[in-house]
């Protein structure tokens, strides 16, 4: 059973990490709050693929591959971890001071050709390719593709360690801190691909809470030729950020193109 579910969930990654931002269903995770002071924080986070942010209505987002880093780079912990009808959720604890990365990080490679006439489709790693896909497939089409879902929290004075890139995928590289985010004023930031600069990559940020709007409300920038962009907030609340690259640096020689997506959740305070 759970490696039914776990394809199933590769599965559903990949389709949507693939489809990319014009695609009806938005993955996201919502924590309870990113700015939080006291002396023993915690939040708790909803996790969902829906029409309308922060809204369920369709499925939860699997928890496979979840990861927390503590301010100090250390490995974190999601305690309660659910997943139900609709959603999943998981609690955070913070127990240090400073700023928080959560994220889920993915990758897999789709491929679809004919056998006997019928036409087959398979999703997996680039590892399990070259054993789960026919050499000889006929009509062979191949994509790779690599998604970041996450949030930063802070408890306490914002830190920057959680907030250096990975060099993997599409990432963000904060000049703005992503919890000093305040409505009326400008934030900074950069899209790098792989550690490089993401250049003319269209980003495009939806404010919460559509299901009760008619107007989505969407913001669309493209980043410079050093992958930089700004935002400008025009309301408090938790907005949605995503954008997506794609090049031909693919591990699988036979996939024609790697599709990346970024997105991640800032919650805006007031003035």
């Amino acid at each position: 059973m759970k490696s039914l579910l776990t394809r199933a969930t590769l599965a559903l990654t990949l389709a949507v990490s693939i489809a990319g931002p014009a695609a009806a269903h938005r993955q996201w995770m919502l924590p309870s709050a990113t700015v939080l002071s006291g002396q023993d924080p915690w939040i708790t986070v909803d996790a969902a693929v829906s029409n309308d942010l922060f809204y369920f209505e369709h499925v939860p987002l699997r928890l496979d591959g979840l990861a927390v880093t503590n301010p100090d780079g250390s490995v974190g912990t999601a305690e309660n971890q659910a997943t139900g009808k609709y959603r999943s959720t998981f609690d955070v604890h913070l127990t240090q001071p400073g700023t928080y990365k959560v994220a889920l990080a993915s990758g897999g490679v789709m491929a679809s050709w004919e056998e006997n006439g019928q036409r087959k489709r398979w999703r997996g790693t680039a590892e399990s390719f070259a054993k789960e896909v026919p050499a000889n497939a006929e009509k062979l089409q191949v994509t790779e593709g690599a998604r970041r879902l996450e949030f930063f929290a802070t408890a306490g004075k914002p830190t920057d360690t959680v907030l250096k890139p990975t060099g993997k995928g599409l990432e963000l590289s904060p000049v703005t801190h992503p919890n000093d985010l305040f409505a009326g004023e400008k934030a900074s930031f950069k899209l790098l691909l792989d550690g490089k600069p993401a250049a003319n990559i269209d980003v495009t940020v939806i404010p919460g809470g559509i299901r009760y709007r008619n107007d989505l409300g969407e913001m669309k920038v493209k980043t410079d030729k050093d992958g930089a962009f700004t935002i400008t907030w025009p309301n408090p609340g938790m907005y949605w950020l995503t954008a997506q690259a794609e090049d031909n640096k693919t591990s699988v020689p036979q996939a024609t193109k790697r599709s990346a997506s970024y997105t991640a959740t800032f919650e805006v305070l007031a003035q």
